[in-house]
């Protein structure tokens, strides 16, 4: 069947802006009815699970992308009703130490899983979504705290000549694998706090971290493929290229943000090479493809059912932020939407989505009960409204609304150079010697608490794991 054809007549209509949000409202409707962690007995800010303990189908990681979708659905449409959900729920989740690293998920945490939460909370501070209370973490400080842990030396070490570990704790599976997700999510996140505080230390992180991703080789020179990662022991030459769509749109995304900041003609370069490439892989036909797993049914993971979404969103974000690549991304992604909503006929609705998009119909979630699948479709459908009159992310200079986080920083030029920048965002490199203001000053000593209290982690987990293999 053709992209966008259905046995069954799909209720979603994508052909003006008016019917592209009331078809928004109506999916950020159904997509909300997957939570219940605001229920009593429930912990906020969950999608029920994880699966490891038979609560439910989603990873901690999961969230972070659920509630970034509910932030770019407020800045697009302008509705209101989810936010208070999302700022309970975020909130909950921040930890201790307001990094995204709360006790019930550190011990299991990946460096990309705790990337997810940051990139949400970067959202939040670009789209002006409203603060957290007074006495609350401010959404740009948590986003940055994020990213002085793993800015730090013992998370970005020195095999294979740098980057960040998949998983954070040493006897987690997965520690001794470097991986594009937890880089290209980092990269990501470096770049737009660059664009939006001004500080040239976000700007060297992003660019030595895509420097490192193309000198290890999990990004390929010639195609401009995103591969998986490779292991330590190996010095990363073992290359699994196996490739996700979302790394390629981190990266897209990432480059844009850099080149929005700095007009130079190679960040110029790579954003066009790596928006081809991404198109090339991920879109065939016009239409989001998750390559590794979807040509042959039941290959792909719960996880695996959200790429497209986080895909889509990366390409529109780059539409805005460069806006010269919007002639090339958006005739795409509007195509894709349409074959996207074309199969959402299924449920009892009759408007559940499946995860398919160019089959043309419906297919009932194989692994999961639907999260993913219904994110997707909504990211895709809310990523067209940035054709036309959204606003686009804003920086600390060109934001409306006070508060959110400590805002501009010291001594940073704001263009994009390698010399690292002073104010409170230089503790990152260890490269600045004068402080920011109080809330960043209190962010660089929770990095500074960070291999403490993660060795206090791992001991309590390694004791854990003892009584449970004792248990058995």
């Amino acid at each position: 069947m053709v992209p966008g054809a259905s046995a069954a007549e799909s209720p979603y209509k994508i052909d003006t802006r008016e019917n592209i949000i009331d078809s928004s409202r109506t999916l950020a409707y159904d997509l909300i009815k997957f939570y219940n962690g605001n229920e009593s007995g429930e912990i906020p800010g969950l999608l029920p699970g994880p699966p490891t303990e038979e609560n439910g189908d989603y990873y901690w990681w999961e969230g972070g992308v659920y509630w970034a979708t509910y932030i770019d659905y407020f800045r697009l449409t302008g509705d209101t009703t989810y936010n208070d959900l999302v700022t309970q729920g975020m909130l909950h989740q921040t930890g201790p130490n307001n990094d995204f690293m709360p006790p019930n998920a550190t011990v299991s945490m990946g460096n990309d899983d705790q990337c997810f939460w940051a990139i949400a909370a970067m959202s939040a501070a670009e789209n002006e979504f409203p603060n957290p209370p007074s006495g609350s973490p401010q959404w740009l400080d948590l986003a940055k705290a994020v990213f002085f842990t793993q800015a730090d030396p013992s998370r970005n070490d020195d095999t294979c000549g740098g980057g960040l570990r998949w998983q954070i704790l040493p006897f987690n599976v997965g520690y001794n694998f470097k991986n594009s997700a937890s880089n290209a999510c980092f990269f990501n996140l470096a770049a737009r706090l660059a664009r939006f505080t001004g500080n040239d230390t976000y700007a060297a992180h992003a660019a030595s971290t895509y420097d490192w991703l193309t000198q290890v080789g999990f990004i390929d020179n010639q195609t401009h493929a995103v591969y998986d990662g490779g292991h330590t022991e190996k010095n990363c030459t073992d290359i699994n290229k196996a490739q996700f769509s979302y790394n390629s749109a981190f990266l897209v995304e990432g480059a844009a943000f850099m080149y929005n900041l700095t007009t130079n003609n190679e960040w110029k370069t790579r954003t066009d090479a790596l928006v081809n490439a991404t198109l090339s892989f991920f879109f065939p036909d016009d239409v989001a493809f998750e390559l590794p797993c979807e040509g042959k049914r039941n290959r792909c993971t719960t996880d695996m059912y959200a790429f497209k979404g986080l895909t889509h969103r990366g390409l529109a974000a780059a539409a805005q932020v460069a806006p010269y690549t919007a002639e090339v991304i958006l005739p795409v992604l509007k195509t894709s939407a349409k074959a996207a909503v074309g199969q959402c006929t299924g449920g009892d609705s009759g408007r559940a989505c499946g995860f398919y998009w160019s089959e043309g119909e419906y297919v009932e979630p194989e692994s999961s009960t639907g999260v993913g699948e219904q994110m997707s479709v909504l990211l895709a459908v809310t990523g067209l409204l940035v054709d036309g009159a959204a606003v686009g992310p804003v920086t600390a200079d060109t934001k409306t609304t006070a508060g959110g986080g400590s805002g501009t920083e010291g001594a940073g030029s704001g263009n994009g150079t390698s010399t690292a920048g002073g104010g409170g965002g230089g503790g990152a490199g260890g490269s600045s010697t004068t402080g920011g203001s109080s809330s960043s000053t209190e962010t660089a000593k929770s990095a500074a608490a960070e291999q403490a209290r993660v060795g206090g982690v791992l001991i309590a987990a390694v004791v854990g794991l003892g009584v449970w293999v004792v248990s058995l």
